[in-house]
């Protein structure tokens, strides 16, 4: 994945640096979960999953199991994941998810961003065909596994591709087969650190110095806000 593997990861690692952030991000997610599935993660595999990256970023378990009540609660808050498109500085393609309770004002806030950035948002679906969605999953190679051995045994879950950067290893497929990727890996023992859905640009453009400080500026201030949960452009 090159350059654009190092810039997203990057860009990740920044982004969860500010835990006063995340913590709350991650719990809107286990909230849903948990609305939508129920509270047990042992019959809800999108809330066993939310709380699987939860852990990733140690967060602590009163804050996962008070996200959890709070979907069960009289008062709990209607919570809906939304999908904003946007053409930010120099013709840098974003897509933007949240989680949130209040949809008008996410976005107004969305799109002001854009706004005074020099962006604008693109009809809804207008990006969908300049990206390819695919599950992510991470975790450690087990000790006996090489990765040849490892892509042979997940490609009838429909592996895709499988790399290791430093001592974590990437494993990616189509979105379609989260569930039956998942499956796999436990099936095999390998413990996951991480999964979730990412969005991949099929044509990567590459940004001068300059142009990506214009960039970044949008992303820095798109990903502060609280109800987004993850952003993904075209940067190659």
């Amino acid at each position: 994945m090159g350059r654009a593997f190092e810039y997203r990861r990057a860009s990740k690692e920044k982004r969860w640096a500010n835990m006063s952030k995340v913590f709350p991000k991650m719990g809107k997610l286990i909230t849903i979960a948990a609305k939508e599935g129920g509270p047990d993660p042992n019959m809800n595999a999108k809330l066993r999953n939310a709380i699987q990256n939860a852990k990733a970023e140690n967060m602590p378990k009163d804050n996962i199991d008070a996200a959890i009540k709070r979907a069960a609660g009289k008062d709990a808050e209607t919570m809906v994941e939304i999908t904003y498109e946007g053409k930010g500085p120099h013709g840098v393609l974003v897509f933007v998810e949240c989680a949130t309770d209040n949809t008008t004002r996410t976005v107004a806030n969305v799109k002001s961003y854009f706004n005074k950035s020099g962006g604008s948002f693109v009809p809804m679906g207008s990006l969908e065909f300049m990206f390819t969605r695919k599950c992510v999953f991470e975790f450690k190679m087990p000790a006996g596994k090489n990765i040849d051995d490892l892509e042979l045994e997940l490609i009838d879950a429909g592996l895709e591709e499988i790399e290791t950067h430093e001592d974590i290893t990437y494993a990616y497929a189509d979105f379609t087969n989260f569930g039956q990727l998942h499956a796999a890996l436990e099936e095999l023992g390998i413990e996951i650190s991480k999964s979730d859905l990412q969005r991949f640009p099929n044509t990567p453009v590459q940004f001068t110095e300059e142009q990506m400080v214009d960039i970044e500026k949008l992303i820095d201030k798109i990903e502060e806000d609280d109800d987004v949960q993850a952003v993904f452009t075209n940067i190659g």
